[in-house]
């Protein structure tokens, strides 16, 4: 971790593509067994770029997408940070410092950003999209912040970004890490732009040409999604997730009775308890956080704490290391997780731990 990264050049990375074209800067993930998961080398290029790019007058917009796979960006690396923690090691304070950096570099950003969020969009890949001021959403998107699956909570802004949707959906997409298509990205105002796949490549094209008309490029490339699945599905969303209290959710869902509630249900105790109660906490929190870089501060202090958590480490070997779907939470149960256990993850860290912007962005 490094106070003056606004000054430094890191070496490339074989698996993120910065590169002009024409008037554009353009950023291609480039992982694609890994779905195009962030790591910290990745983290760093982008950061190099955009901050080049910013004092660049020849690069009038920034397009990011993926070179190839059903990925657009399904996270971060979790399960190198998973196997590093326990060992003393600091890759996961240097990558969430840093990739918390690259989120708030890209929300403050001078310039306008078009993201192409085709296939897989979850974790880190939504916090690389939602600053961009066009999302492009297409027939192969499926969005989701799966974070409590694996004992954490939907951070790189996901607070700012989910507390401002209708409703309460946020605290059901948090909960549930529930699976969005592009259509219901749409709906809930989480893209703005949704064009068949087919016509991508033409329209980046478009708009590395012109880039002044990106707007009406996507527009006249744009049609119109199919029904989205969820709008039906809002108002017992809101019924249902109407509490901050993860007791009195599972309480209702369990009182209701139907299919689906039964099935969210079960879905929910297969999550992470504490990861739950944390996260409707911050969705509390968040709307409070008057700027970005308070919301940066603030996710930065709950997860330097929760990444080093048993949950963490237990979330990512049962989903993703021994793929046995059997995590051991520890506390087991939502009864169990205390209000003074929560309010731990959000006291503020001491100066010298804390999350800052980058220099110029201070």
């Amino acid at each position: 971790m490094n106070g003056n990264a606004a000054t430094l050049t890191f070496l490339a990375d074989p698996h993120v593509l910065t590169f002009a074209d024409q008037c554009a800067g353009r950023i291609r993930l480039d992982r694609p067994k890994a779905l195009h998961s962030l790591d910290l080398g990745m983290v760093r290029q982008m950061t190099q770029a955009l901050l080049d790019w910013r004092s660049d007058d020849d690069v009038r917009i920034v397009m990011i997408d993926h070179a190839g796979g059903r990925g657009f960006c399904a996270g971060g690396d979790v399960v190198s940070i998973a196997k590093d923690t326990p060992k003393g090691g600091t890759l996961g304070r240097d990558f969430f410092f840093e990739e918390y950096r690259l989120n708030h570099l890209m929300y403050t950003y001078p310039k306008p950003g078009v993201v192409f969020m085709d296939g897989i969009v979850m974790g880190g890949g939504v916090g690389i999209a939602c600053p961009c001021r066009y999302r492009v959403v297409t027939e192969r998107t499926v969005f989701a912040m799966p974070e409590t699956t694996i004992g954490l909570f939907p951070d790189v802004g996901g607070g700012r970004y989910l507390s401002r949707l209708r409703g309460r959906s946020a605290q059901y997409l948090a909960l549930t890490s529930a699976r969005l298509d592009g259509a219901d990205c749409i709906a809930l105002g989480l893209a703005n732009f949704y064009l068949p796949s087919d016509a991508l490549d033409a329209v980046k094209a478009e708009i590395a040409a012109s880039p002044e008309k990106a707007e009406s490029i996507l527009a006249g490339a744009a049609v119109p999604p199919p029904p989205a699945r969820i709008v039906e599905r809002l108002p017992t969303i809101d019924h249902l997730f109407a509490s901050d209290d993860f007791d009195v959710v599972l309480a209702a869902l369990e009182a209701d009775g139907g299919e689906w509630a039964t099935d969210t249900l079960a879905a929910l105790h297969k999550r992470s308890p504490t990861a739950c109660k944390v996260s409707l906490r911050m969705l509390v929190e968040s709307p409070r956080q008057l700027h970005f870089v308070d919301e940066m501060r603030m996710e930065y202090a709950i997860m330097a704490r929760m990444h080093r958590a048993p949950d963490f480490a237990e979330g990512v070997r049962a989903l993703l290391i021994d793929k046995t779907g059997d995590p051991r939470w520890s506390p087991p149960t939502a009864a169990e997780v205390t209000p003074a256990m929560v309010d731990a993850y959000f006291e503020p860290l001491p100066p010298a731990e804390a999350w800052t912007p980058l220099p110029a962005y201070r």
